[in-house]
């Protein structure tokens, strides 16, 4: 029997589709129906050459257009986007899985760094300082680096990428964009609407693949910066590997994000929020609540709460409205995330709602596996210490504030926390004291508008620049200072003496 043929996704080079010239490939499956829908090429470090050549000879003429017109093409970008939200909600949920008004939430949040872009021109405003010193003048700007990467992650191909490449290009670099091969489609459609909105050619390039493709992109010479979304260990590497090669790296890695629920708090609004912050998208968010905190006495009736919830979600395709939770990205995915349900039930945590072996109408081969409760969790276990990615949420049970506090600070990750209560006292030294780099206060999910930066504290961020807000275009320009004198008649003559303010 002939294997139907399906279509290729290729790169983006050079203001067009390419097809590169690599002979490895990867499938791209619907995680609904376990169906390849399309290939991927996956680069070579020769395809990886050219795309950067491309963006470097680009950004040559775009780092000297003004200010004006670049914010015109911003402004642009920004209403094609709108347009085009939902075919790339669509294009999103077809590849990684996640219902649709997850999908359309994404872009959303994505299109406000791109609003925030739009300021450019006051954005970069340097200070001036006249008369430092007699008839002497200095002042500030700050200048593009040259061509920048962004390597993302298959949870948000679409918002990560978002919350790159707007602020690098207002900023006059050119950007070389490397999505997950899990999800390619979205990055391929962003550059058909860069290119839509007036973008030069080469400004913005989609290279898809794997590992060799990260690689090739870290060392490049011709690469300035480097900025990455995944795992800790990989963005360990991406981090060593982009520096030690001379480039500008924020990795931002994994997490193991708290709720801490104190015994004043509101219950039934905790109990809401741990279930959307930990089972929305299947729990693939870097920022999903995976542990919750009970503070006693509360656990018995929060997670009799929480379970009762859990149990409502339906499961299913992320195109049927019906549906709260779609699939996992891969089989191999589930398969890794139903080894860590198996791991917790076995090092003795009380599997309290157990989503496995969950069965969707008209869709067996769906990579599935429903919401999933852990009670009485201890920090040696497995579900505890692991970032599991998926729908595996953990309750753990303090005795107080302080233990609670405790808990958190000791772990190695410190991406986001939340705390719920309506204690403002405890509220305040709560944000004094957690040590995270993303705090929400009734708020499951501290995710910042695009105004304030994005990043974590310990292994969430390798690095010292967070993303986008007015850290993103710092670190997407460098600084320099200009201090000038015209010549004046009375002061001319050599001078060794070290220059001082007269």
């Amino acid at each position: 029997m002939t294997t139907p043929s399906v279509p290729t996704i290729p790169h983006w080079v050079d203001g067009k589709r390419w097809e590169g010239t690599s002979t490895r490939f990867a499938p791209v499956t619907n995680p609904a129906t376990g169906a390849v829908a399309a290939t991927v090429p996956l680069a070579s470090g020769a395809d990886v050459d050219v795309a950067v050549e491309r963006a470097r000879a680009a950004y040559e003429e775009w780092r000297d257009v003004s200010l004006n017109r670049r914010a015109r093409v911003l402004f642009a970008f920004r209403e094609v986007l709108e347009a085009r939200t939902p075919e790339l909600a669509h294009a999103i949920t077809a590849e990684h899985g996640k219902v649709v008004a997850d999908a359309l939430g994404e872009v959303a949040r994505g299109a406000e760094v791109v609003e925030f872009a739009c300021g450019i021109p006051l954005l970069l405003a340097g200070r001036h300082s006249e008369q430092v010193s007699t008839g002497v003048d200095t002042w500030s700007v700050r200048q593009p680096l040259g061509v920048a990467v962004g390597i993302t992650p298959f949870n948000f191909p679409a918002m990560v990428p978002l919350w790159m490449h707007p602020v690098a290009i207002a900023c006059g670099n050119a950007f070389v964009l490397k999505p997950s091969e899990r999800d390619p489609s979205a990055a391929l459609l962003l550059a058909e609407m860069w290119a839509e909105a007036g973008l030069p050619e080469g400004v913005f390039s989609v290279v898809q693949g794997d590992a060799e493709a990260v690689n090739a992109l870290c060392i490049h010479p011709d690469v300035a910066a480097v900025s990455f979304v995944g795992s800790t260990p990989i963005a360990r590497h991406v981090y060593e590997t982009a520096t030690r090669a001379g480039k500008r790296v924020q990795a931002l890695g994994g997490a193991k994000n708290h709720m801490i629920v104190l015994p004043d708090a509101d219950l039934d609004i905790a109990a809401d929020a741990a279930v959307s912050a930990g089972y929305g998208s299947a729990g693939e968010r870097c920022m999903a609540i995976s542990v919750v905190v009970a503070v006693d006495p509360i656990g018995d009736d929060l997670v009799e709460r929480v379970r009762d919830r859990s149990a409502a979600l339906a499961v299913g395709d992320g195109n049927d409205a019906g549906s709260d939770m779609g699939p996992l990205i891969t089989a191999a995915h589930r398969d890794l995330v139903e080894h860590y349900v198996a791991a917790g039930v076995e090092e003795g945590a009380d599997l309290v709602l157990d989503g496995r072996n969950r069965v969707v109408a008209g869709r067996a081969d769906g990579f599935w596996l429903g919401p999933c409760l852990f009670d009485h969790v201890q920090p040696r276990m497995t579900i505890y210490r692991e970032e599991i990615f998926g729908p595996v949420l953990c309750v753990v049970r303090a005795s107080s504030y302080e233990e609670a506090v405790r808990l958190v600070n000791e772990n190695p990750y410190g991406n986001g926390v939340a705390l719920f209560t309506r204690d403002g006292g405890a509220a305040r030294r709560f944000e004094r004291e957690i040590e995270a780099g993303m705090v929400g206060i009734n708020v499951p999910i501290p995710v910042p508008m695009a105004y304030y930066s994005f990043g974590g504290w310990g292994q969430s961020l390798f690095g010292d620049t967070h993303m986008h807000g007015a850290e993103g275009v710092h670190f997407y320009t460098r600084g320099k200072v200009v201090t000038a004198r015209w010549s004046d008649p009375a002061t001319r003559g050599p001078d060794l003496g070290f220059p001082t303010n007269r």
